[in-house]
């Protein structure tokens, strides 16, 4: 007689890691227990009318909770498992009467796994079988238990970090973990999260269920913040593709469209119909945008601290943002250089007339408002395609929100040889004898005021001015000059005699030996080399708003045409490592600079000041790497020339083992900085794992490392170079301690295909293989000594300085 086969239904059990988290007696929909491969082929060729019957025929009522038998398990042989986690014991130990029912059930599984009907005859009784398969389902069903709760004690450890939670995020497929996680978010400090934003925008836009999870906590921190809201805003639109993005179009427009935003403050009674009145008695609400309206950033809400009027919180923002990145546009289609630094400083002296305003540089993150933007100081910087420019804000950093102070305009000078005279009121329609200047004239040394004047004399008393020193050179933009309506209601201020002779004998004092001098070719040269305490205390005392307590000097660069999610992602990179090395204790030092994407072709970047490039240095100075350093620090036994090249060393093996790590090409000398400390700092990561301009792959050094850097280190016999290589070699061994926390970075970015550089499939593997994980420090140390070998006998190197210098003038 064949016998039956019988099916058994899988017991459900309680998690006691979905009852902490949802508080449901058991799994949610859709995380039940998988089963694996072979079991599920097993229950394919089960007949569906197949019942449970007794050895005479008769059906058998079998009950669900069976009783567990006790297995003896030997302690030397551990339960095995296979994919689904359902444990299969090996035979014990025990007696025979223990042992019978494994074999037998061994013999019927591999019978159902080959298919052969014949083999059906051999089966043991249909009861054993129950027994057996529902012992394997309880201790399956404790293991997972136990996993459960350790993961659930790891989440909540202090161990626990945002970079383990986003890597679990990714990678877990259960609902109630990733809903877990999500609100972990919550406890968090701000700035550990939003390093991550761009791998949180990344996951919304591609994996619905994590979106799910992750709405709750980015819609709090965009009704919490503006800036959030912004940054969020920016991601979204830079990593969203044209099609399937539906959830990120929606939430993005949500976030412009004003339509999160912070519920109103309890105690505030002003009406709705207060509030739109008060809307529509400001013009200002009507001019947002238009630069010639003088309130292009002003949204029109007199609500004080918190806003109940419904005017555009983000609007102003945005609008201030896509002026800039407006101009940039409009100075590509300049080809002289020295036209677009003039139409540069005509198009910011327009915008300048706008400014006060509550509008802000996202680069900086502490509470601030732009007071005022100097023309003068703003520079194109050297590209030959596209125009990238610097420029400097004088902003005003708030710990609320106090009301921004009046508009203020820089001294003018007096008339030659006449008294002091009172400028008149806005109102009265009297202009200055002011030299008028053409649209495009060059305004080098001049500071582009404007006759813009909010209400003269509603001066707050919290701000204490004192008048600062008259600027003789100052000038006013050709709108300013041109605008009639209204001028500066201040009094000017007399020029004693001593001033004119110390002004004078600054203007004729020979420069020093190490100053830059005006260069056509490369206008942003001088600006660059100006040390930044220099700038700082120069355009504190010429502007208006020096006397403030919190006036700060910010500096900011604006590209267009450029695709900067590479270069954000590389930025994320360098932080990670910078962190890592600190950690450990190694002295390599990196210098991130803050990236921030607007959209997928313009965006923000923060300056490292007081810093030129070697290109620069070598055509201003004409000499080598060395020698500018003894220029600048003093002879090679000096105390400032010997902290400078170790500097230059300890900066060098960083961005070494940086350019191996992430293939780091374009290595031109444009793209490498030397700081007035002595630090090497690389820029331009535009081109990262192993990507390369035009595809070429020309350069195939593992890093740069050219024979003036190694004459800076004495040569290669001497110690500093043994130095170096030991930083390369503790660098490493640092970074693959912690390789795991880096390379997440990279593979959550994988996701949609938006960046080149990682659309290769061998892309994360590469990058993980160049961490070494497998091999020891002896192997190690061989594989520094060949890379830096190779790296300084690099003909690519070499050749691609050549091609550099050839088309387009880079020494």
């Amino acid at each position: 007689m064949v016998k039956k086969i019988i099916v058994v239904g899988i017991r459900h059990y309680e998690d006691p890691f979905y009852k902490h988290v949802t508080g449901a007696s058991g799994p949610p929909p859709g995380c039940g227990h998988q089963r694996n491969r072979s079991l599920d082929s097993v229950l394919q060729r089960i007949p569906e009318d197949m019942t449970p019957t007794s050895p005479d025929g008769a059906p058998l009522r079998l009950p669900l909770e069976a009783p567990a038998p006790r297995l003896a398990l030997p302690p030397e042989i551990p339960a095995g498992s296979d994919d689904s986690g359902i444990h299969t014991p090996p035979d014990g130990d025990g007696n025979d009467e223990e042992r019978q029912p494994a074999p037998a059930a061994a013999r019927s599984r591999e019978s159902l796994d080959s298919g052969n009907p014949e083999d059906t005859d051999k089966l043991t009784d249909p009861a054993d079988a129950v027994v057996e398969t529902q012992v394997k389902l309880e201790v399956s069903a404790a293991d997972t238990s136990k996993n459960k709760d350790f993961l659930l004690r790891m989440f909540e450890s202090k161990l626990f970090d945002m970079s383990m939670a986003i890597s679990y995020l990714f990678n877990s497929k259960e609902p109630g973990v990733q809903t877990y996680l999500a609100n972990k978010l919550f406890s968090f400090p701000y700035e550990d999260v939003d390093f991550y934003l761009p791998q949180l925008a990344t996951m919304y836009i591609e994996m619905g269920d994590v979106a799910d999870v992750l709405r709750p906590y980015l819609v709090h921190r965009c009704k919490q913040s503006a800036e959030f809201s912004l940054r969020l805003a920016w991601l979204l639109s830079a990593f969203g593709g044209d099609m399937k993005r539906s959830r990120a179009t929606k939430l993005r427009d949500s976030i412009l469209a004003e339509e999160i935003r912070p519920a109103a403050r309890r105690g505030h009674h002003r009406s709705q119909s207060d509030a739109s009145a008060l809307r529509l008695a400001m013009p200002s609400g009507r001019h947002l945008g238009d630069l010639a309206s003088g309130r292009a950033f002003d949204n029109g809400c007199l609500c004080g601290e918190q806003c109940s009027c419904g005017a555009p919180r983000l609007a102003p923002q945005t609008q201030f943002l896509n002026a800039l990145t407006s101009i940039g546009r409009r100075l590509a289609g300049v080809a002289d250089k020295e036209r677009r630094n003039g139409k540069l400083r005509a198009e910011l002296a327009t915008l300048d007339l706008n400014l006060p305003a509550r509008v802000w540089l996202p680069l900086h993150h502490r509470p601030h408002y732009v007071l005022r933007i100097p023309p003068h100081a703003a520079a194109v910087l050297n590209s030959k395609d596209k125009a990238p420019y610097i420029m400097y804000v004088e902003v005003l950093e708030t710990e609320g929100h106090e009301p921004l102070p009046p508009r203020l305009l820089p001294p003018a000078p007096p008339a030659p040889h006449s008294p002091p005279i009172r400028h008149t009121k806005s109102e009265e329609n009297l202009v200055p004898e002011w030299p008028v200047l053409s649209l495009y004239s060059a305004l080098d040394d001049a500071d582009a005021g404007d006759c813009w004047s909010h209400d003269d004399e509603e001066l707050s008393t919290q701000y204490a001015l004192r008048a600062p020193a008259p600027d003789s050179l100052s000038q006013v933009s050709a709108l300013s000059a041109l605008s009639t309506s209204s001028c500066g209601s201040r009094e000017s201020v007399a020029v004693g005699a001593g001033e004119v002779r110390r002004r004078l004998a600054d203007a004729t004092a020979a420069p020093p030996p190490n100053a830059f001098r005006h260069d056509p070719a490369d206008p942003s040269a001088t600006a660059l080399k100006e040390s930044w305490e220099s700038k700082l205390a120069r355009m504190r005392s010429s502007s208006p708003y020096g006397a403030l307590a919190g006036w700060r000097l910010l500096g900011c660069i604006v590209k267009v045409g450029d695709d900067l999610r590479q270069e954000m992602l590389a930025a994320q990179l360098l932080r990670r490592l910078q962190a890592v090395w600190a950690a450990e204790r190694v002295p390599l030092r990196l210098h991130p600079y803050e990236i921030l994407c607007l959209d997928k072709e313009c965006g923000l970047i923060q300056p490292v000041v007081n810093s030129v490039s070697l290109h620069q240095i070598k055509k201003q100075s004409g000499k080598s790497l060395r020698a500018w350093l003894e220029l600048e620090h003093g002879p090679p036994n000096s105390e400032g020339f010997l902290r400078a090249q170790n500097n230059f060393v300890e900066s060098a093996a960083a961005y070494a083992l940086t350019s191996y790590l992430l293939q780091l090409k374009d290595r031109h000398n444009g793209n490498i900085l030397l700081d007035s400390a002595g630090h090497i700092i690389h820029i331009d990561f535009g081109f990262i794992f192993s990507i390369s301009p035009k595809n070429l792959g020309f350069e195939s050094s593992p890093f740069k490392l050219t024979p003036e850097f190694v004459e800076v280190m004495d040569g290669e016999s001497s110690d500093m170079f043994q130095y170096f290589k030991i930083l390369i070699l503790r660098g490493l061994i640092a970074a693959r301690k912690h390789c795991d926390q880096i390379i997440h970075v990279v593979e959550l970015m994988r996701m949609g295909g938006q960046l080149a550089c990682l659309r290769s499939s061998s892309a994360v593997s590469s990058f993980r293989a160049r961490f070494h994980a497998g091999r020891t420090e002896a192997q190690l140390h061989a594989l520094v000594d060949r890379l830096v070998r190779a790296a300084l006998r690099s003909i690519s190197t070499r050749l691609y300085d050549h091609y550099q210098y050839y088309t387009n003038g880079i020494l």
